[in-house]
């Protein structure tokens, strides 16, 4: 089991997934189908190792259990069916046997006959898995499709704001008090995967997060709670790690319209280098910018003007002294950093001043520079 790559049976069960009916044109991403089947092999065989070492092997089951949700979920959401979603994941066995048979011997024989039946039941148990959450997770959409509370979510994302009288009501049917602060997330794309495995899982425990399709979005909102352990806490935190538009404090579900719309915005700011979710604390400068330069406000147009009087070398030196200064806010931290004495500092700051016009140690003129550097 040493020997086996994870890599190399991923491989090798891309190869034959991808001609099964059904699979065949790709209903989800490839780099999906890779990832999930990466995370399987890796929890078969960390299962088979824990079974091995005589352990209880706990640990490997719960994963095993949350890949599967994984699977499961996002498999029956791209509508491929059960069968053959089944057939692609007993080719676990087929592949993670064959590729025991490539390394092993001929008196390693006898071993792999005693130990066939392991293999098998622990590849069997996570397609049992998979299987219950994919069939819980039919059930779940069949009940948003026909339920008349989705529809109420859809009224609060409408052209036409909802009266008072209207909201009192949708709060009331969706169980939520009218003015109770809410957390909001958008994932848009192939991030909208990720959001309904937590959807999902946070429903698994007897709570609800909201969804509704907004253009090419998911929205999703859900009441705070902050209290450790709560299923709502949990989810808040997988939601966090995921790269989506966050808004982490709406009050009361009049503002939902707005803050979904704050979320989209958040969520279009993504850069490949951000790996969780986007909130106002992380991205407000970036937002500004962008809604700035939507307005035609040239932003750094005196200030590029001020730096193009000074040499390439000074211009680099003052602005890695600003960019320093306004990470920290401190001229001992700062100097610190650029292993400079703090005067030498200070003189770049003044001198950034004179040619710029902007003083980063008034606050007013330092915010303006952390947009535009946004």
């Amino acid at each position: 089991m040493a020997q086996l790559s994870v890599e190399d049976l991923t491989d090798r069960f891309l190869d034959r997934v991808l001609r099964v009916p059904g699979y065949d044109t790709l209903p989800i991403p490839g780099s999906e189908i890779r990832r999930t089947g990466a995370a399987s092999f890796d929890a078969l065989i960390r299962g088979l190792q824990q079974a091995d070492e005589g352990t209880d092997g706990s640990s490997a089951r719960a994963e095993r259990l949350a890949i599967a949700t994984d699977v499961g979920v996002s498999r029956a959401r791209a509508g491929i069916p059960i069968e053959t979603l089944m057939t692609a994941i007993r080719l676990d066995f087929s592949v993670l046997w064959g590729e025991l048979i490539c390394i092993a011997d001929d008196t390693d024989a006898p071993l792999l006959v005693r130990h066939a039946s392991r293999v098998w039941d622990i590849v069997d148990s996570y397609a049992g898995q998979t299987q219950s959450t994919y069939t819980a997770e039919l059930q779940r959409m069949h009940n948003e499709a026909s339920s008349v509370r989705q529809g109420y979510v859809a009224a609060l994302f409408g052209e036409l704001s909802p009266a008072a009288e209207t909201l009192s009501h949708i709060a009331s049917e969706l169980r939520i008090a009218e003015t109770a602060p809410l957390c909001v997330a958008m994932a848009i794309g192939e991030e909208m995967a990720g959001l309904r495995v937590v959807v999902a899982s946070a429903a698994h425990r007897d709570e609800e997060i909201f969804t509704h399709h907004l253009g090419d979005g998911l929205v999703a909102f859900w009441p705070c709670d902050d209290r450790p352990g709560s299923a709502l806490q949990a989810a808040t935190s997988q939601i966090s790690h995921l790269r989506l538009g966050l808004v982490e404090f709406v009050q009361g579900i009049a503002k939902l319209p707005d803050a979904a719309h704050l979320a989209r915005d958040l969520a279009n700011l993504l850069t490949p280098q951000d790996s969780g979710a986007l909130t106002m604390t992380i991205a407000w400068a970036r937002l500004a910018r962008v809604r700035l330069g939507a307005w035609g406000s040239a932003i750094t147009a005196d200030l590029d003007v001020g730096l193009s009087r000074c040499g390439v070398a000074e211009r680099a030196r003052l602005i890695e002294a600003v960019r320093a200064y306004l990470a920290t806010g401190s001229i001992a931290a700062s100097s610190d950093a650029l292993f400079c004495h703090r005067n030498t500092l200070m003189n770049r700051l003044r001198r950034f001043a004179d040619v710029t016009g902007i003083d980063v140690t008034v606050p007013q003129h330092a915010a303006r520079l952390v947009v535009a550097w946004a």
